[in-house]
């Protein structure tokens, strides 16, 4: 492991609306840290009671399962943009809207297991990659959404971002 996985990224590596989720992530390895994520969200996921999937906090929001399901989808999006800029590729890469995303992943039509079992395999292969990147690779950047980031700020900001959504879960949905 190099050093740019324990250091975090520099405000310059990330666009200004990413700071929320890069300021939620503690000092240390991010890979180390997506490992402990990872761990912390299976056990959260799991004590969810599969009747408790479909539950939303209020009309109109996301139910358990869209937000486990957003997680999944957005992760895969950051790691895959991470491949494409540690592999040094300067295509700019287009956004997603999120919204449409979790209407497409038709999330509340599988199982609270089902979807637990994809993040984990998700989550596992997101490790792999960071864990496989080199010093060089952790500071090359890239474009996505009409915005500059660095690899090292993906893996900080897919870490937030998850970080985020499951300190709403536990907020707003299992309280």
């Amino acid at each position: 492991m190099t050093t740019a996985a324990y250091s975090r990224p520099e405000k310059s590596e990330y666009p200004v609306y990413c700071e929320g989720y890069v300021s939620r992530v503690p000092a240390g390895d991010i890979v180390d840290i997506l490992g402990s994520q990872l761990e912390d969200s299976l056990a959260l996921f799991g004590s969810i009671p599969e009747a408790r999937g479909g539950h939303r906090y209020a009309e109109g929001k996301w139910s358990v399962k869209e937000v486990i399901g957003h997680i999944i989808d957005s992760e895969r999006i950051f790691a895959y943009r991470a491949l494409r800029f540690s592999r040094g590729d300067r295509t700019p890469l287009a956004g997603f809207e999120q919204d449409d995303y979790v209407r497409g992943g038709t999330f509340d039509k599988r199982s609270l297991k089902d979807l637990i079992n994809e993040f984990e395999h998700v989550r596992r292969a997101t490790i792999s990659l960071f864990s496989s990147l080199d010093g060089e690779a952790w500071s090359r950047r890239g474009v996505a959404n009409k915005n500059e980031m660095s690899v090292r700020a993906l893996a900080f900001v897919l870490a937030g971002h998850e970080r985020h959504h499951v300190e709403i879960l536990r907020t707003r949905y299992l309280q």
